[in-house]
């Protein structure tokens, strides 16, 4: 009937049940020869340039800097903003965004073909009474037409200064690949995903919360902690504690993947969904949840899915 490009049915499976102008446009590596550390460097340098440029400007105009047109954030509401117009909007109705912003990534992590990618860090909000508030940040990252950009982002309140913040080691692929521009395998790949995230919260109900995610975590996984902690807690072990509150063999919720982005190296991705009670407290309403958004990461496409960062 009619013809579509390649790239273009890359595109169209990376968009989902989104918008297709939401949808992430990646570009291959710059060079063949770049090794993975010199391509998670370049992710590095992205992101601290976005922080030494937003650092004079208000935290609005310095976040939206960085955000690709389908840039996706998990609201307090408990749903997603969808494309930047909504995130620009869901952040500008919350406090303090004339603040200025600085922020300190602590780790990053690249898929194999160079075309995805996340960091994490801390962030320090200056407020015109000379205050300080300060966050936690976590972006996944896209590379568009060889510029990094992000494709979802939170932040969260920390329960004070980070004590820390020197560099963990980097998630990176054993070497540099090809991109494929294949859109059959960007769709496979992210059923794949989704599926995966589903089987997570399905041993939950099995095995119980902490059990779940000692399981399915990797031994460097982080998640941000909550806004009692100064720092990022580290590893699947210490997450599975963090999130059993003391009650390993139990689930209180069930969660699910609404949707899903996966590089088309395979090794790396990140689910999008909400978490639901089991049994909603009285008068509350039973799909109401909090959204999520995980990173996840494995060495090869033969590896099992571990969650990084969440």
């Amino acid at each position: 009937m009619y013809s579509i490009t390649c790239m273009n049915l890359l595109i169209l499976c990376c968009a989902l049940a989104w918008p297709a102008a939401e949808a992430p446009v990646v570009s291959p590596i710059d060079r063949q020869s770049d090794t993975p550390s010199q391509v998670a460097q370049s992710l590095l340098d992205a992101d601290r340039a976005f922080a030494a440029s937003g650092a004079r400007r208000d935290l609005l105009t310095a976040l939206s800097a960085m955000f690709a047109d389908g840039v996706i954030m998990p609201t307090p509401q408990g749903g997603f903003a969808k494309g930047k117009s909504a995130v620009r909007a869901a952040i500008r109705a919350t406090p303090d965004t004339t603040a200025r912003a600085s922020w300190v990534p602590i780790r990053v992590g690249i898929s194999a073909d160079g075309t995805h990618g996340f960091t994490f860090g801390y962030m320090t909000l200056h407020k015109p009474d000379r205050t300080q508030v300060s966050l936690k940040y976590m972006a996944y990252w896209v590379r568009q037409a060889g510029v990094w950009r992000v494709l979802a982002y939170k932040r969260g309140r920390s329960a004070g200064p980070a004590p820390d913040m020197r560099l963990m080691p980097p998630a990176l692929p054993t070497t540099m690949v090809a991109v494929r521009r294949d859109a059959s395998l960007i769709a496979s790949l992210r059923r794949e995903l989704m599926r995966h995230e589903d089987s997570f919260s399905q041993t939950a109900q099995r095995v119980g919360l902490g059990n779940a995610f000692a399981r399915f975590g990797s031994s460097d996984a982080v998640n941000m902690g909550g806004a009692a902690s100064a720092t990022y807690v580290v590893g699947a072990s210490a997450i599975a504690t963090l999130v059993a509150r003391g009650d390993m063999t139990t689930s209180a919720v069930t969660w699910g993947a609404d949707t899903a982005f996966v590089a088309p190296s395979g090794d790396l991705g990140i689910t999008f969904g909400v978490i639901r009670a089991k049994a909603p407290p009285a008068g509350r309403d039973p799909d109401a949840g909090s959204s999520f958004f995980t990173i996840w990461r494995r060495a090869d496409r033969r590896s099992p899915w571990r969650y990084v960062a969440e």
